[in-house]
C-alpha cells in the first residue's frame, strides 16, 4: 500500500482488533514476497537459519521465545538495508517422530513390523506432512518473517546428499568407525539413544554391599552396587594402586559369587580410595567407566542381557528373566548364601528414555561412531585462538569448551526405520563392508553384487549438525546461497542444547567448510511457569502459544516473551505480564487514533519539521533520536529486555503521556502555522515509532503505519530510524524537564490535599534566575493548561504567600495558596518528611564524594555530576527549611 491508498483519512476503529490485523497483514506480507531474501544483491547479507523444530507435534512457548527473538533480529536488519535471509525448516527427529507414529499405529492395533519398513515409512511421511503444515500455520500466527521459498527439511534430497557426503568423507578419513562400545540403550524401543534423549529422574533405590572372597581363602573384598544383576558380568574388582588396605591383594584372584567365575583384583587410579570401601566391581559390558577401565586392563566384556532387557545365556540360571525380576531373585540368592552384607536405602539419578519411559541400560553394542578427538581439538583450538564463535553471554563459552574438551566418541547409529539410512553395504557372501554415496558406487568399490545395506539410521543430530551449510546447497560449493549467505550471522538457541547441537554444528562446520557456521551464538534461557518450575506434561503447566495469541494477540505475546529476560536467563511466564503487554498495545493504538484524527488530509508532502519548533516538539524529536540510538545499540548487543524497557518508557511516558497532551494546545489552537508544525512532528514521530516497535509488535505497527502518511508498501521495508545529531537538543530537554517537574509537583500537591484536577487553583512561581524565568514565560500556556490555574503568577521578586502548599523543583519555588483547603500542621509534617529525604540524599552524595576510592577512580564528569547533585539537594533543603519557618511564623 502506497500513499494513494493511505488510510489516514479513514477513521480507525475505536479499539484494536488483533485477530483482524493478524489475518490481514500476514498474507499480505507473505504474498508480497517481503520475507524473501536475494532482492538486494548489492547489500550486505545477514543470515539466520531457524533451529528446526521437530515434526512431532505443536510448537511450545519455548519455540515462541526462540523464534520471536530471531524475527526481531531479522526484521531490524531488513529495515537497516541488509539482504536479510531467515531460512525456515523442520527436523525429522528420528526416534521422537517414529515413537509418535508407532503409538498412533498401536491405537489402531498395528505395529511397524506388521506394515514392513516401506509401508511404515509412508505412514511417517504422512505424519510429517501433517505436522509440517501445522508448524507453518503456527509460524504465521506468531508473525514470523521467514523466507518460505527456501524452506528445508532434514530428510529432503539435498540435505540427504549432504549427510551421505559427510559420512563418506569422515569414514574415508578414519573418523567414522564401526565397533563395540557402551551406549545408552532403550530396551523398550530397542535402539541406541543420544544423551539428550535420556531424562534423569531421582529414584528411591538401594545400595547393595556384596562380599567377594579371595580364591586363596585369605580374605574378601566388599563392593557396593545399585544394580546387583550386573554382577553376573563382572570381570574384575578394582582398587587404587596406593590404597594400603589392598596392596597385598592386587594381582590376586577373587571368586565371583553365585557364578563361580575367577576374576582378578586390578589397580587403577580411576578408583577413589576414600569413597566407600575403596573397591569397585568392574562390568565392562554394562557401565561406560568400567568399559574404559576394561580396555586399559584387557578385561573380557560379558553382556548378560539382550536388547529387550531380558537376561541372556551368560546370566546362567537367571536366563529369560526380565532385568527387574533378575534383581529380586539374585538379591534373594545372595542373602541366602551370605554374600549380601547389607542393603542401604539410596536415592540416586536414574536415566529414563525420553520417548518410551523405560530405564535406560548402559549397554555394550556394535554401533557406528564418530572419532571425536581430532574434530573437537580443531574446534577448541579455533575458539581459544580467537577465531571461534562469539557466545552471548560469554559465560556459555565455558559450557561449550568443557563439553568439547571432555567429549567421548559419538554413537551415531540408531536402530530405527525413520531417518537417514547409514550409507554402508555388506557383502552377503564375505561380510565385507563398504561405505559409499549409493549402492551403485558401493558395488563398484567392492566389486560384488550381493550387497545388503545397513539397517540402521543416523542419529538425528548428525543431520542437524550440518544444518547451517547443508540448507545452503552444500556440498555444491558453487551454490549461490552457500557463497552468499554462509557463514550465518547468528544462531539463537537455548542453553540446554549447547553440547548436543551447537557444539556439533561448530566442529562439522569447521571440518567441512573451513569456517565457523555462525559469528554469534545468542543463548537464551528456558521459559518456566510463574513459580519458576520447568514446564512439563506431568505438572500440567505448559503454555500453548496459540492460546496466548487467541486471548491477547500475537503482538502482546511477542512483546512479553522477548522483553521479559536478559540473555542466558530463564523467563517466568506470567499471564499478568501478557495482559500488561496487551494494555501497552492498546495505549499505542489509542494514542495513534487520536493523532490520526488530527492529521485529517495530511500527507507525506506536508511533513515539515524544519524551522522554529515549540519546546515539546523539539524535545520529542530529541527523545526519539536518543531512543533510536539506544535501541539500535541494545539490539546489536542482544539486550532485548532493556530494549523493551526503553520502548515502553518512550512510548507510554514521553510520547503518550506528555507529548501528545502538549500537542493538543497547538492542534486545538488558532495558530495554523504552529498547528501544521505540530502535525508534522506528530506524523514524523509516530511513523518512526511504528518502525521501532515493528520488530517486536509487527501487526499493530503495520496497521497504524498504513493509516499514517507514508511512502512504501509496508513498514517492514521502511528504513530503520537512525541517530541524527541535528535532533540533539539539550536546551529543549532542560526546558521540558522543568515543565514536567512543575506540572508533576502541582498534581502531587493536588493529590495530597485531595483537590481534583477539574478544580482550578492559584499558582505562583518564583524562578531562581532570569534563564529559568524565560523558560517559564515561553511555556506559560502549558503550565496554565496542565496545572488548571485560575490565577497564575511568575516572578523573580515573588513574595511567598501565607498558608500555601509549597514545592521546590530544580530552579523554581512553587506556591499554591489554598486557604481553607489545607491543614497547616499537616503541611509542616509533609515538609519535615521532605527534609528527611533531602538530608539522606545530601548525606549519601557527601559520603560518596568523601570516599577517596571513588574520587580517585571515577571519571571527572561523574564526579562533577555528583557535586551538582549535592548543590541541588542542599539548595532544595535550605528552601524547604525556610518555608517551614514561614509557616510556623
Amino acid at each position: 500500500m502506497d500513499q494513494k491508498q493511505n488510510q489516514s483519512q479513514l477513521e480507525m476503529p475505536t479499539t484494536y482488533d488483533p485477530k483482524a490485523a493478524e489475518q490481514k497483514w500476514y498474507p499480505y506480507w507473505k504474498e508480497g514476497g517481503f520475507f524473501e531474501a536475494g532482492k538486494r544483491p548489492d547489500a550486505e547479507p545477514y543470515t539466520i537459519v531457524i533451529p528446526p523444530p521437530n515434526v512431532t507435534g505443536m510448537l511450545h512457548i519455548g519455540h515462541a521465545l526462540d523464534f520471536t527473538l530471531q524475527d526481531i533480529l531479522i526484521r531490524v536488519k531488513r529495515m537497516q538495508g541488509y539482504d536479510a535471509l531467515w531460512l525456515p525448516g523442520s527436523d525429522h527427529a528420528g526416534i521422537a517422530t517414529q515413537t509418535k507414529v508407532e503409538q498412533k499405529l498401536r491405537e489402531e492395533g498395528v505395529t511397524r513390523y506388521d506394515l514392513g519398513r516401506e509401508k511404515f515409512l509412508e505412514k511417517v511421511w504422512e505424519w510429517k506432512d501433517l505436522y509440517a503444515n501445522t508448524i507453518r500455520d503456527q509460524w504465521s500466527k506468531i508473525g514470523l518473517s521467514l523466507d518460505y521459498s527456501r524452506e528445508r527439511f532434514t530428510l529432503d534430497e539435498g540435505l540427504s546428499e549432504a549427510v551421505r557426503e559427510v559420512f563418506v568423507k569422515l569414514y574415508d578419513k578414519g573418523l567414522i568407525y564401526r565397533g563395540k562400545r557402551i551406549i545408552n540403550w532403550d530396551p523398550a524401543a530397542r535402539t541406541a539413544l543420544s544423551d539428550i534423549e535420556v531424562e534423569y529422574k531421582e529414584v528411591n533405590g538401594h545400595l547393595y554391599h556384596l562380599q567377594y572372597p579371595l580364591k586363596d581363602g585369605s580374605g574378601s573384598i566388599t563392593v557396593a552396587t545399585t544394580r546387583p544383576e550386573t554382577m553376573l558380568g563382572d570381570t574384575a574388582v578394582a582398587v587404587h594402586p596406593e590404597d594400603e588396605r589392598y596392596k597385598d591383594m592386587i594381582g590376586k584372584t577373587l571368586v565371583l559369587p553365585i557364578v563361580g567365575r575367577e576374576i582378578p583384583v586390578i589397580a587403577d587410579e580411576y578408583v577413589e580410595k576414600d569413597f566407600g570401601s575403596g573397591a569397585v566391581k568392574i562390568t565392562p559390558a554394562h557401565d561406560p567407566n568400567d568399559f574404559e577401565m576394561g580396555l586399559r586392563h584387557d578385561l573380557p566384556q560379558i553382556t548378560v542381557m539382550d536388547e529387550s532387557g531380558t537376561m541372556n545365556e551368560f546370566a546362567g540360571k537367571y536366563q529369560g528373566l526380565d532385568r527387574a525380576e533378575c534383581r529380586k531373585q539374585i538379591v534373594s540368592d545372595m542373602k541366602e548364601s551370605g554374600v549380601l552384607l547389607r542393603i542401604e536405602d539410596h536415592v540416586h539419578q536414574v536415566g529414563h528414555s525420553e520417548r518410551s519411559g523405560a530405564v535406560v541400560e548402559p549397554y555394550l553394542s556394535t554401533q557406528w561412531f564418530v572419532k571425536m578427538q581430532p574434530l573437537a581439538e580443531a574446534a577448541v583450538d579455533a575458539q581459544k585462538s580467537g577465531k571461534g564463535v562469539n557466545f552471548v553471554p560469554d559465560r556459555f563459552e565455558r559450557t561449550y569448551l568443557h563439553w568439547m574438551e571432555n567429549v567421548r566418541d559419538w554413537c551415531i547409529s540408531r536402530q530405527l526405520w525413520w531417518g537417514h539410512r547409514i550409507p554402508a553395504w555388506y557383502s552377503e557372501s564375505t561380510g565385507e563392508v563398504v561405505v559409499a554415496m549409493n549402492e551403485e558406487e558401493a558395488r563398484a568399490k567392492l566389486g560384488k553384487d550381493d550387497l545388503r545395506q545397513d539397517e540402521d539410521v543416523l542419529d538425528t543430530w548428525f543431520s542437524s549438525a550440518l544444518w547451517p551449510f547443508s540448507t545452503m546447497g552444500w556440498p555444491d560449493l558453487d551454490s549461490e546461497d552457500f557463497k552468499r549467505y554462509y557463514p550465518t550471522s547468528v544462531l539463537v538457541t537455548g542453553y540446554d542444547i549447547i553440547p548436543f547441537w551447537v557444539s556439533r554444528m561448530i566442529f562439522q562446520g569447521l571440518e567441512f567448510t573451513g569456517q565457523m557456521p555462525f559469528k554469534d551464538t545468542l543463548i537464551h534461557g528456558l521459559v518456566r511457569d510463574s513459580e519458576g518450575r520447568k514446564m512439563s506434561k506431568s505438572l500440567g503447566n505448559g503454555i500453548d502459544p496459540l492460546e496466548v495469541i487467541e486471548q491477547y494477540g500475537a503482538d502482546a505475546m511477542r512483546y512479553m516473551i522477548s522483553t521479559g529476560s536478559t540473555p542466558g536467563q530463564d523467563l517466568r511466564f506470567r499471564w499478568e505480564r501478557v495482559e500488561q503487554a496487551r494494555n501497552f498495545a492498546n495505549k499505542i493504538w489509542n494514542a495513534s487514533r487520536f493523532a490520526l484524527m488530527n492529521l485529517e488530509g495530511f500527507t507525506v508532502a506536508d511533513i515539515d519539521i524544519s524551522g522554529e519548533l515549540g519546546t515539546a516538539d523539539r524535545w520529542i524529536l530529541h527523545r526519539l533520536n536518543e531512543t533510536s540510538r539506544d535501541i539500535t545499540r541494545l539490539i546489536d548487543a542482544y539486550e532485548f529486555g532493556e530494549t523493551g524497557r526503553l520502548l515502553y518508557n518512550f512510548i507510554w511516558d514521553d510520547l503518550c503521556d506528555w507529548y501528545i497532551e502538549f500537542a493538543k494546545l497547538s492542534l486545538y489552537g488558532e495558530d495554523q502555522t504552529a498547528k501544521k508544525k505540530t502535525q508534522s512532528v506528530l506524523a514524523y514521530v509516530l511513523d518512526r515509532t511504528m518502525r521501532l516497535i515493528h520488530p517486536f509488535m509487527p501487526f499493530i505497527s503495520e496497521e497504524i503505519w498504513q493509516h499514517l502518511p507514508h511512502e512504501g508498501e509496508t513498514v517492514m521495508l521502511a528504513s530503520w530510524p537512525t541517530y541524527d545529531e541535528a535532533f540533539e537538543n539539550t536546551e529543549a530537554v532542560t526546558e521540558m524537564n522543568l515543565l514536567m517537574d512543575v506540572i508533576r509537583a502541582v498534581r502531587n500537591i493536588r493529590a495530597e490535599v485531595n483537590v481534583p484536577m477539574s478544580k482550578k487553583v492559584e499558582l505562583q512561581l518564583k524562578p531562581v534566575s532570569g534563564q529559568i524565568a524565560g523558560i517559564i514565560d515561553r511555556n506559560s500556556d502549558y503550565i496554565r493548561r496542565f496545572c488548571n490555574t485560575s490565577e497564575y503568577e511568575s516572578s523573580l521578586a515573588l513574595e511567598a504567600p501565607d498558608k500555601a502548599m509549597t514545592a521546590v523543583v530544580t530552579g523554581v519555588e512553587m506556591y499554591l495558596p489554598l486557604a481553607g483547603l489545607i491543614d497547616i500542621a499537616q503541611e509542616i509534617t509533609r515538609l519535615e518528611k521532605e527534609i528527611q529525604h533531602l538530608n539522606s540524599e545530601v548525606e549519601r552524595v557527601e559520603k560518596k564524594l568523601n570516599n577517596p576510592g571513588f574520587v580517585s577512580k571515577a571519571p571527572e564528569k561523574v564526579i562533577e555530576e555528583e557535586r551538582a547533585k549535592l548543590a541541588d539537594y542542599s539548595d532544595k533543603r535550605s528552601k524547604v527549611i525556610a518555608r517551614i519557618e514561614e509557616l510556623r511564623g
